[in-house]
Protein backbone atom coordinates (compact mmCIF):
# COMPACT_ATOMS: atom_id res chain seq x y z
CA UNK A 1 0.00 0.00 0.00
CA UNK A 2 3.43 2.29 -0.05
CA UNK A 3 3.30 5.20 -2.43
CA UNK A 4 6.35 6.88 -4.12
CA UNK A 5 7.80 8.97 -1.21
CA UNK A 6 9.04 10.95 -4.31
CA UNK A 7 6.19 12.15 -5.60
CA UNK A 8 4.76 12.71 -1.93
CA UNK A 9 8.01 14.80 -1.04
CA UNK A 10 7.66 17.16 -4.40
CA UNK A 11 3.92 17.56 -4.19
CA UNK A 12 2.79 20.41 -2.10
CA UNK A 13 -0.60 19.70 -2.64
CA UNK A 14 -0.61 16.53 -1.01
CA UNK A 15 -1.83 16.40 2.24
CA UNK A 16 0.15 13.59 4.23
CA UNK A 17 -2.01 12.60 7.41
CA UNK A 18 -4.97 12.44 5.50
CA UNK A 19 -3.48 10.07 2.93
CA UNK A 20 -2.78 7.98 5.93
CA UNK A 21 -6.27 8.31 7.32
CA UNK A 22 -7.67 6.91 4.33
CA UNK A 23 -4.74 4.59 4.65
CA UNK A 24 -5.86 2.72 7.67
CA UNK A 25 -10.01 2.69 6.55
CA UNK A 26 -7.95 0.36 3.13
CA UNK A 27 -6.69 -1.90 5.57
CA UNK A 28 -10.20 -3.52 6.21
CA UNK A 29 -10.83 -6.62 3.30
CA UNK A 30 -13.60 -8.06 2.77
CA UNK A 31 -14.35 -11.13 5.46
CA UNK A 32 -11.82 -9.56 7.31
CA UNK A 33 -13.56 -8.90 10.61
CA UNK A 34 -12.12 -7.20 13.00
CA UNK A 35 -8.37 -5.80 12.96
CA UNK A 36 -6.28 -4.00 15.64
CA UNK A 37 -3.39 -1.57 15.40
CA UNK A 38 -0.12 -3.94 15.02
CA UNK A 39 -2.25 -5.74 12.08
CA UNK A 40 -3.06 -2.28 10.54
CA UNK A 41 0.71 -1.19 10.82
CA UNK A 42 1.93 -4.58 9.19
CA UNK A 43 -0.68 -3.80 6.19
CA UNK A 44 -0.04 0.04 6.39
CA UNK A 45 3.96 -0.11 6.74
CA UNK A 46 3.17 2.70 9.24
CA UNK A 47 4.62 3.13 12.59
CA UNK A 48 2.15 1.53 15.56
CA UNK A 49 1.93 5.19 17.67
CA UNK A 50 0.59 6.78 14.15
CA UNK A 51 -1.59 4.06 13.68
CA UNK A 52 -2.86 4.53 16.87
CA UNK A 53 -3.61 7.89 16.82
CA UNK A 54 -5.33 7.23 13.31
CA UNK A 55 -7.97 4.89 14.51
CA UNK A 56 -8.07 6.92 17.40
CA UNK A 57 -9.23 9.91 15.39
CA UNK A 58 -11.45 8.03 13.06
CA UNK A 59 -13.03 6.53 15.78
CA UNK A 60 -13.73 10.03 16.76
CA UNK A 61 -15.64 10.94 13.48
CA UNK A 62 -17.62 7.84 12.89
CA UNK A 63 -15.43 6.32 10.82
CA UNK A 64 -14.42 3.08 12.76
CA UNK A 65 -15.40 1.19 15.84
CA UNK A 66 -13.94 -0.49 18.80
CA UNK A 67 -14.17 -3.69 20.08
CA UNK A 68 -12.68 -3.05 23.50
CA UNK A 69 -13.25 -6.45 24.38
CA UNK A 70 -10.55 -7.89 21.56
CA UNK A 71 -8.55 -4.34 21.54
CA UNK A 72 -9.09 -4.23 18.05
CA UNK A 73 -11.62 -2.42 15.32
CA UNK A 74 -13.72 -2.71 12.62
CA UNK A 75 -15.53 -0.75 10.25
CA UNK A 76 -18.25 1.82 11.45
CA UNK A 77 -21.72 3.01 9.06
CA UNK A 78 -19.79 6.17 8.17
CA UNK A 79 -17.50 4.40 6.45
CA UNK A 80 -19.55 2.17 4.67
CA UNK A 81 -21.84 5.02 3.73
CA UNK A 82 -18.93 6.21 1.70
CA UNK A 83 -18.69 2.71 -0.24
CA UNK A 84 -22.39 2.43 -0.64
CA UNK A 85 -22.17 6.19 -2.58
CA UNK A 86 -20.04 5.51 -4.63
CA UNK A 87 -21.44 1.92 -5.70
CA UNK A 88 -24.47 3.76 -6.32
CA UNK A 89 -22.79 6.83 -8.76
CA UNK A 90 -21.32 4.10 -11.06
CA UNK A 91 -23.95 3.45 -13.61
CA UNK A 92 -22.01 1.09 -15.07
CA UNK A 93 -22.66 -1.63 -12.69
CA UNK A 94 -26.29 -1.51 -12.73
CA UNK A 95 -26.54 -1.51 -16.72
CA UNK A 96 -23.70 -4.46 -16.39
CA UNK A 97 -25.93 -6.09 -14.13
CA UNK A 98 -27.92 -8.34 -16.36
CA UNK A 99 -25.32 -9.03 -18.85
CA UNK A 100 -23.62 -10.06 -16.39
CA UNK A 101 -25.59 -12.24 -14.83
CA UNK A 102 -26.73 -13.73 -17.74
CA UNK A 103 -22.83 -14.48 -18.92
CA UNK A 104 -22.64 -16.56 -15.50
CA UNK A 105 -25.54 -18.56 -16.14
CA UNK A 106 -24.56 -19.68 -19.85
CA UNK A 107 -20.76 -20.13 -18.46
CA UNK A 108 -21.13 -21.71 -14.87
CA UNK A 109 -18.24 -18.91 -14.15
CA UNK A 110 -17.91 -15.90 -12.30
CA UNK A 111 -18.21 -12.95 -14.24
CA UNK A 112 -17.19 -9.54 -12.74
CA UNK A 113 -16.64 -5.51 -13.30
CA UNK A 114 -13.59 -3.44 -11.52
CA UNK A 115 -11.71 -0.36 -11.74
CA UNK A 116 -8.11 0.24 -10.91
CA UNK A 117 -7.09 0.68 -7.15
CA UNK A 118 -3.59 1.73 -7.11
CA UNK A 119 -1.62 -1.81 -8.83
CA UNK A 120 -4.86 -3.61 -8.40
CA UNK A 121 -8.51 -3.31 -9.72
CA UNK A 122 -10.69 -3.43 -7.46
CA UNK A 123 -14.31 -5.32 -7.76
CA UNK A 124 -17.52 -3.12 -7.57
CA UNK A 125 -19.75 -5.63 -9.09
CA UNK A 126 -19.53 -9.23 -9.44
CA UNK A 127 -22.04 -12.50 -10.83
CA UNK A 128 -21.58 -15.77 -9.06
CA UNK A 129 -23.62 -18.24 -7.93
CA UNK A 130 -24.02 -21.65 -6.03
CA UNK A 131 -22.44 -23.13 -9.57
CA UNK A 132 -19.49 -21.17 -9.83
CA UNK A 133 -17.12 -23.13 -7.63
CA UNK A 134 -13.41 -22.11 -6.85
CA UNK A 135 -14.15 -18.63 -7.49
CA UNK A 136 -15.07 -16.72 -4.29
CA UNK A 137 -14.06 -12.71 -4.98
CA UNK A 138 -16.74 -10.37 -4.02
CA UNK A 139 -17.59 -6.87 -4.00
CA UNK A 140 -14.61 -5.21 -2.71
CA UNK A 141 -11.48 -7.85 -3.48
CA UNK A 142 -8.72 -6.89 -5.09
CA UNK A 143 -6.41 -8.60 -7.43
CA UNK A 144 -3.65 -8.03 -9.38
CA UNK A 145 -3.25 -5.42 -12.23
CA UNK A 146 -0.05 -7.69 -13.59
CA UNK A 147 -0.81 -11.22 -13.53
CA UNK A 148 -4.86 -11.04 -14.09
CA UNK A 149 -6.75 -10.81 -17.43
CA UNK A 150 -9.17 -8.64 -15.93
CA UNK A 151 -5.94 -6.16 -14.65
CA UNK A 152 -4.40 -6.80 -18.01
CA UNK A 153 -7.32 -5.74 -20.19
CA UNK A 154 -7.51 -2.60 -17.72
CA UNK A 155 -3.89 -1.93 -18.21
CA UNK A 156 -3.37 -2.49 -22.08
CA UNK A 157 -6.64 -0.29 -23.02
CA UNK A 158 -4.81 3.16 -21.44
CA UNK A 159 -3.62 5.41 -23.13
CA UNK A 160 0.38 4.44 -23.82
CA UNK A 161 1.98 7.29 -21.92
CA UNK A 162 -0.28 6.28 -18.85
CA UNK A 163 0.55 2.65 -19.34
CA UNK A 164 4.20 3.10 -19.24
CA UNK A 165 3.72 5.03 -15.78
CA UNK A 166 2.03 1.80 -14.58
CA UNK A 167 4.34 -0.49 -15.73
CA UNK A 168 7.00 1.27 -14.31
CA UNK A 169 4.96 1.44 -10.73
CA UNK A 170 4.48 -2.65 -11.25
CA UNK A 171 8.10 -3.38 -12.05
CA UNK A 172 9.17 -1.20 -8.85
CA UNK A 173 6.60 -3.32 -6.82
CA UNK A 174 7.59 -6.77 -7.91
CA UNK A 175 11.32 -6.41 -7.89
CA UNK A 176 14.33 -7.19 -10.92
CA UNK A 177 14.25 -10.85 -10.21
CA UNK A 178 9.90 -11.23 -10.86
CA UNK A 179 9.79 -8.84 -13.35
CA UNK A 180 11.25 -10.41 -16.44
CA UNK A 181 8.12 -13.55 -15.70
CA UNK A 182 5.52 -10.61 -14.92
CA UNK A 183 6.51 -8.75 -18.27
CA UNK A 184 6.81 -11.79 -20.10
CA UNK A 185 2.50 -12.45 -18.99
CA UNK A 186 1.68 -9.00 -20.09
CA UNK A 187 3.69 -9.07 -22.95
CA UNK A 188 1.64 -12.61 -23.95
CA UNK A 189 -1.74 -10.97 -22.83
CA UNK A 190 -0.99 -8.07 -24.92
CA UNK A 191 -0.48 -10.47 -28.20
CA UNK A 192 -3.72 -11.95 -27.21
CA UNK A 193 -5.32 -9.05 -27.07
CA UNK A 194 -4.50 -7.80 -30.73
CA UNK A 195 -5.20 -11.59 -32.27
CA UNK A 196 -8.54 -12.20 -30.08
CA UNK A 197 -9.93 -8.59 -28.59
CA UNK A 198 -9.57 -10.12 -25.23
CA UNK A 199 -6.92 -10.75 -22.44
CA UNK A 200 -5.98 -14.51 -20.75
CA UNK A 201 -4.50 -15.26 -17.67
CA UNK A 202 -4.11 -18.95 -17.23
CA UNK A 203 -2.77 -19.98 -13.88
CA UNK A 204 -0.71 -16.47 -13.57
CA UNK A 205 -1.99 -15.36 -10.09
CA UNK A 206 -3.98 -18.55 -8.87
CA UNK A 207 -2.39 -21.84 -10.46
CA UNK A 208 -6.21 -23.17 -10.49
CA UNK A 209 -7.73 -19.75 -12.09
CA UNK A 210 -8.26 -18.92 -15.25
CA UNK A 211 -9.87 -16.13 -16.79
CA UNK A 212 -10.90 -14.12 -19.73
CA UNK A 213 -10.82 -10.03 -19.95
CA UNK A 214 -12.44 -7.18 -21.73
CA UNK A 215 -11.83 -3.29 -21.12
CA UNK A 216 -14.93 -1.32 -21.18
CA UNK A 217 -13.80 2.25 -22.44
CA UNK A 218 -16.32 5.45 -21.71
CA UNK A 219 -16.70 8.60 -23.53
CA UNK A 220 -17.49 10.68 -20.10
CA UNK A 221 -13.66 10.44 -18.52
CA UNK A 222 -14.61 7.88 -16.30
CA UNK A 223 -12.51 4.87 -16.20
CA UNK A 224 -11.12 2.52 -17.86
CA UNK A 225 -12.80 -0.59 -16.60
CA UNK A 226 -12.77 -3.75 -17.18
CA UNK A 227 -14.50 -7.21 -16.68
CA UNK A 228 -13.50 -10.98 -16.47
CA UNK A 229 -15.07 -14.28 -16.64
CA UNK A 230 -12.96 -16.88 -15.12
CA UNK A 231 -13.13 -20.15 -12.95
CA UNK A 232 -11.37 -23.25 -11.82
CA UNK A 233 -8.82 -24.50 -14.57
CA UNK A 234 -10.51 -27.54 -15.03
CA UNK A 235 -13.55 -25.96 -16.00
CA UNK A 236 -12.10 -22.89 -17.72
CA UNK A 237 -9.54 -24.67 -20.02
CA UNK A 238 -7.06 -22.49 -22.21
CA UNK A 239 -8.38 -23.54 -25.39
CA UNK A 240 -11.87 -22.88 -23.82
CA UNK A 241 -10.89 -19.74 -22.79
CA UNK A 242 -9.68 -18.82 -26.25
CA UNK A 243 -12.49 -20.09 -28.24
CA UNK A 244 -15.60 -19.50 -26.38
CA UNK A 245 -16.07 -18.13 -22.74
CA UNK A 246 -13.10 -14.57 -24.34
CA UNK A 247 -15.30 -14.04 -27.45
CA UNK A 248 -18.78 -14.25 -24.91
CA UNK A 249 -17.15 -12.51 -22.49
CA UNK A 250 -15.82 -9.79 -25.59
CA UNK A 251 -19.58 -9.32 -27.43
CA UNK A 252 -21.05 -9.27 -23.80
CA UNK A 253 -18.92 -5.85 -23.34
CA UNK A 254 -19.70 -4.71 -26.46
CA UNK A 255 -23.55 -5.16 -25.67
CA UNK A 256 -22.83 -3.16 -22.42
CA UNK A 257 -21.34 -0.21 -24.74
CA UNK A 258 -24.08 0.01 -26.73
CA UNK A 259 -26.91 -0.20 -24.30
CA UNK A 260 -24.68 2.79 -22.10
CA UNK A 261 -24.71 4.60 -25.29
CA UNK A 262 -28.57 3.99 -25.56
CA UNK A 263 -28.66 1.79 -28.36
CA UNK A 264 -29.69 -1.42 -27.04
CA UNK A 265 -34.13 -1.57 -26.93
CA UNK A 266 -33.95 -4.77 -24.87
CA UNK A 267 -32.56 -5.98 -21.81
CA UNK A 268 -30.58 -9.81 -22.36
CA UNK A 269 -33.33 -10.47 -19.25
CA UNK A 270 -35.93 -10.68 -21.95
CA UNK A 271 -34.17 -12.49 -24.20
CA UNK A 272 -32.73 -15.17 -21.91
CA UNK A 273 -34.23 -18.25 -22.95
CA UNK A 274 -32.42 -17.42 -26.71
CA UNK A 275 -29.38 -18.63 -25.72
CA UNK A 276 -25.99 -17.00 -27.16
CA UNK A 277 -23.84 -18.27 -29.87
CA UNK A 278 -20.57 -18.95 -29.22
CA UNK A 279 -18.94 -16.00 -30.94
CA UNK A 280 -15.70 -17.54 -32.82
CA UNK A 281 -13.35 -16.73 -34.99
CA UNK A 282 -14.26 -13.13 -37.01
CA UNK A 283 -16.03 -11.78 -33.66
CA UNK A 284 -12.89 -12.86 -31.51
CA UNK A 285 -10.35 -11.65 -33.67
CA UNK A 286 -11.70 -7.72 -33.46
CA UNK A 287 -8.27 -5.56 -33.71
CA UNK A 288 -8.61 -3.57 -30.63
CA UNK A 289 -6.42 -0.81 -32.09
CA UNK A 290 -4.06 -1.05 -28.51
CA UNK A 291 -0.29 -0.75 -29.39
CA UNK A 292 2.16 -2.93 -28.17
CA UNK A 293 2.98 -1.28 -24.42
CA UNK A 294 6.30 -0.46 -24.09
CA UNK A 295 8.42 -2.57 -22.07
Amino acid sequence: MKRSSKKVATDRSFVVALSRGLDVLRAFRPNDGLLGNQEIAARTNLPKPTISRLTYTLTKLGYLTPVPRFDKYQLAPAAIALGYAALTNLGVRHISDPYRDQLMRETGGAVAIGARDRLNMIYFGQSRSSLTVGVLLDVGSRVPIATTAMGRAYLLALPEDERAVLLNEIREHVGNSRWPKVREGIERSAETLAKYGFTTSAGEWHNDIHAAGVALKLNDGTGPYAFNCGAPAFKFTEDLLLNDIGPRLLAMVRSIELALNGNVARSPDIKENKKMKPAGGKLARVAEGIKQPPF
